[in-house]
């Protein structure tokens, strides 16, 4: 059996160290994509034509989503008063199968930044189906394609206190890896009334190659919500409703997920700074356009 408690102890060591760092960010999943430079070249900009910035996913048995904004220039000031200039409002935002198409249409979703969501209506995705995405604003044409591999079911989430007396303590995911197909994985949670999206678990990214054993058990580190404000427990707290998603997805995925961690962490870094452009499958912008299979279970914390 594949076990990760090890590196989790050593990790949560360092996220207790770097704390105070972590109290001067607030995350959501496009700040390093609004926040991106137009061009970045050993630390100095360039200003020109700002990017087309993608987030948008097609989980197993739901329809597509797609959030839409503009880059900004690193050296360029931001903040809650003048952000909402860079969503993009104005998109026509469609998904296509080999059968159907579907026009996106947009909502309010303040669970996002920025806070509007292009979502579908006709298409429901379906394991290995392929589905292209077009985005069509002013003069410019952006289009992607992705696929949803099929999803591996959980067969046990528990929750264990480090110490009897503990009133908080941390998940453990089982799963079993199928053998006959290399896959990407992804573990992200959601805590009813206080989550309002699932926020993917830090260092919750897992290449199959990496497993020694199919029967995979992994401790899972709680991920940063949208906008942390005091609570930056890493933990997860006695009589918290938890929602577990096991997450497949094709590698452009994993390579996209695991960089934006690995960006995440080195914000939280005073040595090591996060500066690289995060890998993109959209032609004519940046960000991801994926697909996921996904299996879900739910936990009370007891």
């Amino acid at each position: 059996m594949v076990n990760y408690t090890n590196k989790y102890n050593f990790l949560n060591t360092i996220h207790k160290l770097q704390r105070f760092i972590f109290q001067l960010f607030s995350y959501s999943i496009l700040p390093l994509f609004i926040f991106s430079p137009c061009e970045h070249e050993d630390y100095t900009t360039e200003s020109g034509e700002t990017k087309l910035v993608v987030e948008g996913w097609m989980d197993e048995g739901d329809v597509a989503r797609v959030l839409l904004s503009h880059s900004v220039p690193i050296s360029e000031l931001v903040d809650s008063s003048n952000f909402l200039k860079y969503a993009i409002r104005s998109a026509l935002v469609i998904v296509s199968d080999d059968t159907d198409s579907d026009t996106l249409r947009l909502t309010s979703a303040s669970q996002y930044l920025p806070p509007f969501l292009y979502v579908g209506e006709k298409i429901i995705g379906k394991t290995d189906g392929t589905y292209k995405l077009t985005i069509k604003y002013l003069s410019r044409t952006l289009t992607a394609e992705t696929t949803i591999p099929p999803s591996v079911p959980i067969n046990n989430v528990q929750y264990i206190h480090q110490n009897p007396a503990d009133t908080t303590g941390n998940l453990t995911i089982e799963f079993t890896h199928p053998g006959d197909r290399h896959s990407y994985y992804q573990v992200a949670t959601m805590i009813e009334e206080h989550d309002k999206i699932f926020v993917p678990c830090l260092y919750g990214n897992f290449n199959s190659q990496n497993f020694s054993s199919p029967d995979v058990q992994i401790k899972l580190i709680r991920g940063i919500s949208i906008f942390p404000k005091t609570n930056l427990d890493l933990s997860f707290t006695d009589g918290d409703r938890i929602f577990v998603r096991l997450r497949t997805m094709p590698k452009e995925g994993f390579d996209f997920w695991n960089l934006w961690q690995n960006e995440i962490t080195n914000a939280q870094n005073i040595i090591f700074p996060a500066n690289k452009s995060l890998k993109s499958n959209i032609d004519g912008g940046i960000g991801i356009w994926c697909g996921y299979g996904q299996n879900t279970v739910r936990i009370t914390a007891r």
